[in-house]
């Protein structure tokens, strides 16, 4: 019996294909899990900077002249609504909920844009939300639900 023989129907360690015949990855399961926690954490402390900007604290800094100059408090209104859809986006997707996939690709990629306009104000934490926003939409980007043949 030649080697091609003995490991047809087997996968590249001469495992069954049994395993392989799920198309949704355990990572990929995973990180839409984690995308989701990460979606309601993200959703809840971009409210909370809101907040924060519409009180007009002492929480962010003057900024000079500006180019996308909006009143700490128009900014801080975005990130409330904002925050609130994506923290609700993310409560979705960990129900499983085939909206909030799509949803929450739409509202990340609002929530990228949005922190990257907002760097003058809070570069660090802007900087560590994009990073969180672009794994949220590869993870939400490359499951696929199982079709049935």
């Amino acid at each position: 019996m030649s080697h091609q023989q003995r490991t047809a129907g087997h996968g590249p360690h001469g495992r069954s294909d049994a395993h392989d015949t799920d198309p949704i990855s355990g990572w990929v399961r995973g990180g839409v899990a984690f995308a989701g926690v990460l979606m309601l954490c993200s959703g809840v402390l971009v409210l909370l900077q809101g907040i924060a900007a519409v009180v007009e604290g002492d929480v962010y800094g003057k900024v000079g002249d500006y180019v996308y100059r909006i009143s700490l408090t128009g900014w801080g209104w975005i990130h409330i609504v904002l925050g609130l859809a994506v923290a609700l986006t993310g409560a979705g997707v960990l129900k499983g909920a085939a909206w909030a996939r799509y949803t929450g690709i739409l509202l990340v990629s609002l929530s990228l844009i949005l922190q990257f306009l907002f760097l003058p104000y809070a570069p660090v934490w802007s900087v560590i939300v994009i990073a969180i926003d672009l794994f949220v939409i590869w993870a939400l980007s490359s499951y696929r639900i199982a079709r049935t043949p």
